[in-house]
């Protein structure tokens, strides 16, 4: 057997050969029209794993003939940084293109190493792609931030999948020498979950664990071999999604024991604090809320201190917010309400301001109704005036329908209180 793992083996070398993100490297899309026109910027290639970022960025400075430097987050410091940009920086005394260099996972910077890349991209030492699975407005700092262009890449589509394999089969020195059969795919793709290399490897697995020439693929036959190989953990795999949905799920039933368990399985399985913060951080406004306005306090204090403690201190701060999370009243009144509102909006498009509520910074804005007769709320009492603030063609739209724990019957009871039947639910 072949030691280059299949999707090394299978990764393209034209940028016609990609497979997938068709929104960026598509004829006519626009990251295809900035490679071709050789005008490269810094970019943040943002997506899930498995889905091309490394070789895309392979690809873009194979296609512009540009010198490529390659450092990995997780094993590079501030050192090497500095040696790749000496190294670029010689280059282009030689008369050379510019560099690519290319940081895998670039969210497990820390701000010093991120700030020693700066100099670098600002000046055009180096152009810099960075790979991250993590949202980069959380993971990167602003400065960099805004020197490069952020491209989303998503999951693979089944369509893509399929292809991949069926060029596998075909192609690749190792397969096509056995007799492959596929006759059914819906495990492969579950399995693989829009992730190319995922896919890969576990026709890599099935191969390697069935020595036969001739291999017919079922959904049983995946399963049996699949089951009995992977790792009980895989952060960047369908257990990483399949975990934190468990995890979220039993704080949004209010299971704390249920919830510090599966904040157990993820530590032990090396899980990212910042991402499990994060997700309490959104959990706390979209399943609590106004039930509880505290807990998004807490959220927000438990995902700065993990971001500034770590492992393996930041475990206990997660389980406090957690077990706390897991133990408040829910509501999802608040997400309900912006959800219904987005749908309205576009239902609705952009409906005229009522003039009452429009700012009137100047004169001719005065003259022609800006701001007439306005009711400042706390010139009247109980700081409350009643006054319509919604366009005409909307009057009367209920969006916020406030649940039933007793933080938001106080809510309730207050907006009865002032507005009457417009907020009797």
């Amino acid at each position: 057997m072949n030691a280059i793992p299949l999707a090394e083996r299978l990764r393209p070398l034209t940028l016609d050969n990609y497979i997938g993100q068709k929104h960026l490297v598509g004829e006519n899309s626009v990251l295809r029209k900035v490679i071709e026109t050789g005008n490269l910027h810094s970019m943040i290639l943002w997506g899930p794993p498995g889905v091309g970022k490394t070789t895309l960025a392979l690809l873009i400075a194979a296609h512009l003939k540009r010198p490529f430097y390659s450092l990995s987050a997780i094993n590079s410091g501030v050192k090497d940084i500095r040696d790749v940009i000496e190294k670029a920086k010689s280059q282009a005394f030689f008369g050379t293109n510019m560099p690519v260099l290319f940081i895998d996972e670039i969210h497990r910077f820390s701000k010093s190493q991120q700030d020693s890349l700066l100099g670098a991209v600002e000046k055009g030492t180096v152009t810099l792609i960075g790979a991250t699975t993590e949202n980069p407005s959380f993971e990167v700092i602003s400065a960099l931030l805004s020197r490069c262009q952020i491209y989303i890449l998503k999951p693979l589509e089944n369509d893509d999948l399929l292809s991949l394999l069926d060029i596998a089969i075909k192609k690749d020195e190792v397969l096509k020498t056995k007799k492959i059969e596929i006759r059914e795919t819906e495990a492969l793709l579950r399995l693989a979950g829009g992730d190319a290399r995922k896919l890969l490897n576990i026709i890599d697995l099935i191969v390697a664990v069935n020595r036969e020439n001739e291999i017919i693929i079922t959904d049983e036959f995946v399963l049996e071999n699949v089951q009995q190989n992977i790792a009980l953990y895989d952060k960047d795999g369908e257990q990483h999604y399949d975990i934190i949905s468990a995890f979220i799920k039993s704080i949004r039933g209010s299971d704390p024991n249920a919830a510090v368990y599966w904040l157990a399985r993820m530590i032990d399985g090396g899980e990212d604090p910042s991402f499990i913060a994060r997700r309490l951080l959104i959990l706390a406004s979209e399943d609590i809320g106004n039930a509880n306005p505290n807990a998004l306090l807490l959220a927000n204090a438990c995902f700065q201190a993990v971001n500034v403690i770590g492992f393996p201190e930041s475990r206990i701060i997660l389980s406090q917010c957690a077990t706390y999370l897991a133990s408040s009243e829910k509501s999802n009144a608040s997400y309900k309400a912006i959800e219904e509102a987005l749908l309205l909006v576009s239902q609705t498009a952009n409906l005229s301001i009522p003039l009452h509520i429009r700012n009137a910074p100047t004169k001719l804005m005065k003259d022609i109704g800006y701001g007439k007769d306005y009711k400042y709320a706390h010139d009247f009492n109980g700081s409350f005036a009643e006054q319509e603030f919604l366009p005409k063609e909307i009057i009367g739209k209920k969006l916020y329908n406030p649940g039933t724990s007793s933080r938001e019957k106080e809510i309730r009871a207050y907006l009865k209180k002032c507005w009457g039947e417009k907020y009797d639910y």
